[in-house]
């Protein structure tokens, strides 16, 4: 169930050096390289790089060359991807740190596991899995994520339910539906 018109597609990235973020998304994060290529623009030609993890998604992120060397403050809160696993969180935990990414952080949202990094040009990421609940949000506490999986979530589900607004995620997804007028 969606709400009809739109859904999200994809983001483009400004970045100062394209081979090195290239590498970073494709060889890290897995993501394929579908399409590269210059675009001449009002503003001068711009290399693009497109990037996906779904075989449907011609590009779920194109890198495109012209971030400033001097920008200031980044603009960009995070980028967030859906892991599919307590298994691949760990797994990329242990990869991006072995590679070098900074500010690696595990930690829960009360629904939600993860890891928040930095990729090669200190945008902040976050790999993360979905909880079978929900809470008021929001929420962000340091989690062992070296616990088993049955100590992790047992551990999880005990602080969630001492937290505002704990419910069953499929409760608070149908009022979310109804508040979408989907229901």
């Amino acid at each position: 169930m969606k709400r009809p018109g739109l859904s999200f597609s994809h983001f483009g990235l400004y970045v100062r050096d394209l081979p090195r973020m290239e590498d970073f998304y494709a060889r890290q994060l897995e993501f394929t390289v579908t399409d590269r290529g210059r675009l001449d623009t009002p503003g001068g030609t711009v290399e693009l790089v497109f990037l996906s993890r779904d075989p449907d998604e011609h590009h779920q992120i194109v890198l495109a060359t012209g971030r400033p060397a001097d920008g200031g403050f980044n603009p960009i809160n995070q980028i967030s991807l859906k892991a599919d696993s307590l298994t691949t969180l760990r797994r990329m935990r242990s990869r991006l740190a072995a590679a070098g990414a900074t500010e690696v952080l595990p930690v829960t949202h009360g629904n939600a596991v993860s890891v928040y990094l930095r990729d090669p040009e200190g945008n902040r990421l976050e790999l993360y899995v979905d909880l079978p609940w929900y809470v008021t949000q929001p929420l962000r506490v340091p989690v062992d994520l070296d616990l088993d999986d049955q100590a992790l979530m047992a551990h999880l589900e005990d602080h969630a339910r001492t937290l505002p607004g704990f419910r069953p995620r499929a409760q608070w997804r149908a009022e979310m539906a109804q508040r979408m007028g989907l229901a």
